[in-house]
């Protein structure tokens, strides 16, 4: 049965005068449209073989109740953060890469995370593995990507300047592996749930980040056969691709403005299967204001005593700004602690 969406869309574009756009970002030029490409769209049956490979390789993430314990006084807190990468984007890189021909050349563009995760995969599992990511990426990612030993390349101003480049390496012969637009990378990320569900007892309402989609996507596929759990996704007000794409019905290039949620920041692929699976199962979706993301990770810090990057502290913002209608625990999936130190501090002070 479908889920119905209800798209939250709190500081909208119209209200906040970003139009909506076919050729133009706030950081330069949209890179040329690229044709759809095929992909195949995952199943719960997926999730059964990604959580038999992850746990393979990665322990469980711990789960936070707060000051109150098991009561129901602060979110909880799945802290995915805590991953030998900083970030959930590895548990989707190891199901895709264990998933591939060994002798296939692996091309990605990243943010950040994924080429981290897939850096980490690409290590366990004797392969290589190249990278492409913006030059504007963090540089606390940037920093570990050219430790990790993958071949590194960086290009454009923006995460939509370094997917063409990717896409257009796939092209001359190796496999494209998609942050997001990737059924084995959705598997992979909906293991979480396959976590939370030992971990806790009773209705949850799960709320996560959302950027291309794949961890929205991948929790509402856990999600679906499972009544008493309900997601909600969570977008940087200025970086709303994936709601748009939701409530249109097809992908639109949005304006994407500047956000310390870098993380989840960039319009998505021509014809992701995320938008699909998120509005088949995902409850709602939101968003949330940079002054909001920045009072999360005071609270992240201060209150709960753990550093997250801005994307990973996006679900956060939008539950303590009261934006989530919760049944049963909340859960928020902070997914990221990838900040630069004077970055944090600048939030902090």
């Amino acid at each position: 049965m479908l889920k119905e969406v209800r798209l939250l869309l709190v500081l909208g574009a119209v209200q906040h005068g970003r139009e909506l756009q076919q050729s133009t970002t706030l950081g330069g030029t949209m890179p040329s449209p690229q044709a759809a490409r095929a992909v195949r769209t995952p199943l719960p049956a997926d999730l059964d073989r990604a959580w038999r490979t992850v746990r393979a390789h990665l322990p469980p993430t711990p789960v936070d109740f707060g000051s109150g314990g098991p009561s129901w006084a602060e979110p909880v807190l799945k802290l995915e953060s805590l991953q030998p990468t900083g970030s959930f984007k590895v548990r989707g890189a190891l199901n895709a890469l264990a998933a591939l021909d060994p002798a296939m050349p692996v091309v990605t563009a990243s943010a950040g995370n994924h080429g981290l995760g897939v850096a980490f995969a690409a290590r366990a599992l004797g392969r290589q593995a190249t990278v492409v990511l913006s030059r504007n990426a963090s540089p606390a990612k940037v920093s570990r990507l050219r430790r990790s030993g993958v071949d590194l390349i960086e290009v454009g101003t923006s995460f939509d300047d370094a997917e063409e480049h990717a896409l257009t390496l796939a092209a001359e012969g190796a496999h494209y592996l998609s942050a997001y637009n990737d059924p084995e990378v959705i598997a992979g990320q909906g293991t979480i749930g396959y976590e939370l569900e030992r971990q806790l007892e009773g209705d949850l309402t799960v709320v996560c980040a959302v950027g291309g989609g794949g961890l929205a996507a991948g929790l509402g596929l856990w999600a679906c056969m499972r009544p008493g759990v309900r997601i909600v996704g969570v977008e940087s007000e200025v970086s709303t691709a994936v709601s748009t794409a939701v409530r249109t019905g097809g992908n639109v290039t949005v304006n994407i403005g500047q956000t310390l949620a870098d993380g989840v920041a960039g319009n998505i692929e021509p014809g992701s299967v995320t938008t699909g699976l998120i509005a088949r199962h995902v409850d709602a979706l939101v968003t949330v204001s940079e002054a909001e993301i920045h009072m999360a990770l005071r609270y992240l810090t201060g209150e709960r005593g753990y550093i997250a990057e801005g994307a990973g502290a996006v679900p956060v913002a939008a539950l303590l700004a009261g934006k989530v209608e919760s049944r049963g625990r909340a859960v928020a999936v902070v997914s990221g602690r990838n900040i630069t130190l004077p970055a944090l501090a600048s939030v902090l002070a």
